[in-house]
Order: structure tokens, then sequence, then C-alpha cells
């Protein structure tokens, strides 16, 4: 199968140190072959991303991790990468080598900017049995949305301590009904840290139009071997409840870190907290967090596709005075007595039919505001995109 895509992104972005804007238009093709005969199959993943600059300059660049930079901090009139996984196929388990994009709680490929996120290693995916999903993994990198280089190690999110050299993963996921899915993974990034995750989500029916779901997630984060980021002891959890009424949809959620530390990981999407939004992770050490959203679709008033959504988030009781001062997150400044807030708005549309079907737009404007004992910015962004499907098979 052969498909492609193409993005046309615009981000404007207001901070306390500046102004942002970027525009790029954004090509992606993939290619997913199928498995040749036999006891083993044989088959290929490639693909390949350009990122074209529409608009954008010095000072101007960067901040929104939407292009990519020279080094002088100027935006590139374009940037690109390719890469290609052999995939190995017995019975219902598949093994794939190469660079490729991977999605689990611990260790996961994001796709939220310009060109999706990369990683490097292998990749096993075990369906064997009913219900239970196996997988394992070992990676020697990753590259970030806006990069074109191969060889910058991991990206990983908040430490800026020396990087490890690997990141082995493996977990199972068992979905015993259609209401109901638990995970538990774990996980090493090489002489930084172990973690584990166990994750719930159950669904609920009340009748034929109303529901109730829960999302439950908690991570376990030590440091390990030479620890290059530090004192790491951190266990975060998050707990989402979501109460569904027609086109309707209520979500309260509750997030917790309890650590010295801010919660970190490895990949930009490896962070399946429900409190995670647009411009914070809620994520400080010690912090907690609240979250209101409600959700919009508007088919019952002849707009099938187009959904309304707003959150907001409030995060409090951020203490980072007792960080490791010799660690990866030291330089973050964390105080005690921090707090801040975000709230999120967005308009998103999908077309439904004719030759634009698939063709997805959306508008998004996020605000963040924090006082000076926290490590986010405050900012202002609006986020445009239109991403229209290209797709093929032969």
């Amino acid at each position: 199968a052969r498909n492609s895509g193409a993005r046309n992104a615009y981000k404007p972005r207001a901070e306390r140190n500046g102004y942002a804007e970027e525009w790029a238009y954004g090509l992606m093709g993939t290619l997913q072959s199928g498995f040749t005969q036999g006891l083993i199959g044989v088959g290929v993943d490639a693909h390949a991303y350009l990122g074209v600059k529409l608009d954008s300059g010095g000072g101007r660049a960067g901040k929104a991790r939407l292009l990519g930079l020279d080094n002088d901090g100027y935006p590139k009139d374009n940037f690109g990468r390719g890469g290609a996984a052999i995939k190995l196929r017995m019975s219902d388990t598949v093994l794939s080598w190469g660079e490729q994009r991977v999605k689990t709680p611990v260790f996961s490929s994001s796709d939220s900017r310009l060109l999706p996120e990369t990683a490097t290693g292998v990749f096993l995916t075990s369906n064997e049995f009913t219900a239970l999903k196996m997988v394992g993994g070992h990676f020697t990198g990753s590259t970030d949305r806006n990069a074109s280089s191969h060889d910058q190690g991991f990206v990983v999110n908040y430490s800026n301590g020396p990087k490890g050299d690997a990141f082995d993963l493996a977990g199972v996921v068992y979905t015993p009904s259609k209401n109901l899915s638990a995970s538990i993974y774990s996980s090493r990034y090489e002489d930084t840290w172990n973690q584990q995750y166990l994750g719930a989500l159950y669904s609920q029916a009340i009748d034929d139009n109303r529901s109730l779901t829960y999302n439950f997630n908690l991570y376990r984060t030590t440091d390990e071997g030479k620890a290059l980021s530090g004192n790491i002891d951190n266990t975060t959890w998050s707990l989402m409840g979501t109460y569904a009424q027609g086109p309707h949809s209520f979500s309260l959620g509750y997030q917790k870190v309890h650590g010295d530390t801010p919660f970190d990981y490895v990949t930009r999407g490896a962070i399946f907290l429900t409190n995670a939004v647009q411009l914070s992770d809620f994520n400080a050490p010690n912090e907690q967090s609240w979250q209101a959203r409600y959700d919009l679709g508007m088919t019952p008033w002849g707009m099938p596709g187009l959904v309304f959504s707003a959150a907001y988030v409030r995060g409090s009781q951020i203490d980072g005075s007792h960080a490791d001062p010799r660690g990866g997150y030291a330089y973050l400044g964390y105080g005690k007595g921090g707090k801040h807030w975000e709230r999120d708005l967005e308009a998103r549309y999908v077309i439904q039919s004719g030759t634009a079907k698939g063709t997805i737009l959306s508008l998004r404007h996020n605000v963040h505001r924090g006082n000076t004992a926290q490590a986010e910015l405050d900012t202002d962004q609006v986020r445009l995109a239109v991403e229209y499907p290209l797709t093929g098979r032969f």
C-alpha cells in the first residue's frame, strides 16, 4: 500500500521573551508492502518526509518546533529525511528492524507537528493469543519532528544530562472486551532510568445515548546505572472520567506527581497522562493538577465531521527545591509554590465526501500562564493546520 499526506501549518506564538511565527508545508510519503509467501514472510516499510518553509525569519522560528533551523537559528528553506524498516512475519508475530514509527506508553513517535518523529531499532509485535498483545523493542536513537539528521541520539523532553545509548521496552496489552483494555510496560533508558507503566481504559454504556469512560495511567521512574540525569524517584499518575450524552462529552481529570524531579520521557509522544495538553504536560515536581473539558459534535445540527472542544487545566503545589543540584533537571529552576494554568480551544473538521474526503482542518487557540516557581513560559499560541491525504494502492 502506498499512502501519502500533505500538511499546511501556520503557528504564530507570543511568549514572555519574544514572538514566534512559522508557516510551512509538509509532505509525507509512506510505502507499506505486504509479506512474501512461506513460513516466514518478508516485507518492507519505507517513508520519506519533506518540510518546506513558506514564511518565517530569524528570531521568529524554532520556538514552535515546526521548522528545521540552521546553525545560526534561521529556518531552513526545506528539510527532510527518509528511512526504511525490514519486517518479518511468522504466524501473528511481526518483527521490524530499521527506522520506524512506534506507539507505546513508554516510547512513542509523536505526530503533532509538521512531520512525524521516528525511531531506529528493532520492534516485535505478537498477537498469537486471543485478547492479548505482546510487544518488545530495542532502540538506539530517535529523530525529532523538525530534524533531518539521524545521528543526534534520543529525544529527551526535560533532562539536559548526557544521553543514554539504548532504550529497551517490553509490554502486554490485554483487551478482554470492547469495553475494557489494560496494559503494563517495563522499560530501561540506559544509564538513566527504569520506567514502568500501568494503564486501564474502561467504558460503560448507560443506555443507547449515554456512557461513562474511565482512563487511568501510572508511571514509576527510578534512576539506573550511571544515573546520567541524576537522582530520580518519581511516581506520576492520572485519572479522567468522561460522561457522554449524544453529541456532548464532559470530562474531569486529576493528575499527581510524587517526586522532586519532573516526570520525564524519551520521544515526544511517550506521555499518556491525561493532563498533558497542548502547551504544558503539568508534570512538574510534586505537582497536582485538575482538568475540565467539554467536546461538542455538530452532527445533530447537520454538520457531520465538525467538533468543538474546550479544556482548562490548573496545576499547583509545585516544589522542585529538593531536586539533585547536579542532575539533569536543575537548570529548569523549579522553586517552591509553583502554579500555572492552561486554556485550550479547538475547532476540527473532517471533510466527509467528495474529492477532498478525509481532509482535516483544525484551528487551535492555546493560552498558558504561570508564576516564576514553575518552568513553563507565558504563551499565547494559534495553530492552523490543513492535512489532506493522498492515498493509493498497488
